[in-house]
């Protein structure tokens, strides 16, 4: 009798231990875990589908379908022709050293073992969307078509033809009228808080009013260059802004269009709230901007009141942070000083990624790519959605992450302890909290696929006896 074995020399695969309706989801795990492991290194060429599909007795369609999972994943990478070949493993971001003067944070954050359980924390971007042809091609015309003069110590308000092209984009994609002399080209939104930080504390200003919940990030960003932080509670609208009038803060930091992280938009009562305000500075983040899915366009608060509003915003979402590449609109008073600043502390940024965002802002490719990106992420949040029934889910029209309220008496932090055992990290709501308030879990799905985040959403509902 002739019996035909399906079994695969490369990682010993052997189809017969897949279960009878998820052959696609074992090829993935079992490629996935030796990435994970080391047994598949950076640079392993992978069998060709057809060979590794005639090797496990299997349709070619579901190793077709298992590479692209993994392509989507950011662990396997590959051209027409070329074969595909493994990429190497995403390294954690590493977290900022502290100085011995900062304080140290309320809460741990735990982590799950590299290729263990799914990472749902909020602010991680899909980095596997790096548009990497569009950016060489664009880097390579740049090098081509670059004078040496411009390779030397840069501008420090950074290149001009990148103000020149950020001005026009803001113009029309944020609502923003402004010039390109106007523009700070700085290191992401996080430069742009550290330089207006240290020029608050520079005019004797000590205390910022911040949201609450709010960005733990940006909020301990603040604590770090000396200004204390003063919560306002934040409702559906956004921040309250009569309480913010009773804190005596002359500073604010806001962000108005896509809310970290209830997700809720500035009202338009509250806008004209705000610029009623007595503050002297606003810093608006412009934090999501361009990730909306199910909700209109909000301009930007900056051409209300330039005169005492600082508009920051950066690519680190719709590119990747490893870029470092942002942009600081301050009030033009503040401008020099500022420009001062930056070049004290790093001469410049560098010329060749600002020239390339030129060129793919000039060309549209910049647009098309987050238009394409936006796409991918509303299936990715829909996924999620689906996979939550009987939750109570705020945050969802816009952004990369989405909040889910909790009762009254529930402890967020144990449920997020509950859900990380389990294999799914999340935030609890009250990391984000310096005030109290109603307990909730924010969870992010941009760096995941649709089935990733459908076991992960599984996962929670199980958990929290949902299903």
């Amino acid at each position: 009798m002739n019996q035909v074995v399906g079994g695969a020399d490369f990682l010993l695969l052997d189809p017969s231990s897949a279960p009878a309706r998820g052959l696609t989801g074992w090829l993935v795990d079992a490629l996935r875990s030796a990435i994970t492991d080391g047994r598949l290194v950076a640079g392993t060429r992978l069998p060709a589908t057809r060979v590794l599909a005639e090797e496990l007795a299997i349709s070619r369609g579901v190793v077709v379908e298992a590479y692209r999972r993994l392509a989507d994943e950011g662990l396997v990478g590959g051209r027409s022709g070329g074969g595909t070949s493994i990429l190497a493993k995403p390294v954690p971001a590493a977290r900022p050293r502290r100085a011995p003067q900062e304080p140290v944070s309320r809460l741990p954050r735990p982590r799950l073992p590299v290729g263990e359980g799914i990472d749902l924390s909020p602010g991680v971007p899909d980095l596997s969307a790096f548009p990497r042809s569009t950016w060489l091609r664009a880097e390579r015309a740049v090098l081509s078509e670059t004078p040496p003069e411009d390779l030397g110590y840069g501008d420090p308000r950074g290149h001009p033809r990148l103000r020149a092209a950020l001005a026009p984009w803001l113009a029309r994609t944020r609502g923003l009228r402004t010039d390109p002399d106007d523009i700070l080209i700085v290191a992401g939104v996080a430069q742009a808080v550290a330089l207006l930080a240290q020029q608050l504390r520079g005019e004797g200003v000590d205390t910022i009013a911040v949201e609450d919940p709010g960005s733990r990030g940006a909020i301990e960003e603040l604590e770090y260059w000396g200004l204390r932080p003063v919560p306002v509670p934040v409702d559906d609208e956004g921040i309250r802004v009569d309480v913010l009038a009773t804190t005596g803060t002359s500073a604010a930091f806001l962000t108005p269009a896509h809310q970290f992280p209830t997700g809720v938009v500035l009202g338009p009562h509250r806008r004209r709230e705000l610029l009623g305000w007595d503050g002297e500075l606003l810093i608006e983040d412009d934090y999501d901007a361009e990730y909306r899915y199910d909700r209109a366009p909000v301009p930007a608060l900056h051409p209300s009141a330039p005169e005492r509003i600082a508009y920051a915003g950066s690519t680190s979402k719709s590119l990747a942070p490893a870029l470092r590449l942002g942009w600081l609109i301050p009030p033009r008073r503040r401008y020099a000083d500022l420009v001062a600043a930056k070049h004290a502390s790093d001469l410049g940024s560098p010329t060749v990624p600002q020239l390339v965002l030129a060129r793919l802002l000039d060309s549209g490719e910049y647009d098309r790519h987050v238009r394409l990106v936006r796409a991918r992420h509303r299936a990715r949040r829909d996924a999620l959605l689906g996979a939550l029934p009987g939750a109570v889910v705020t945050g969802v029209a816009a952004g990369l992450h989405l909040l889910v309220t909790l009762p009254a008496d529930v402890d967020d932090g144990a449920l997020a302890g509950e859900l990380h055992e389990a294999g799914v990290l999340v935030h609890p709501l009250s990391w984000h909290r310096r005030l109290p308030g109603p307990p909730g879990l924010v969870l992010g799905y941009a760096s995941h696929t649709p089935d990733r985040l459908r076991e992960a959403g599984e996962t929670i509902a199980r958990v929290c006896g949902w299903r």
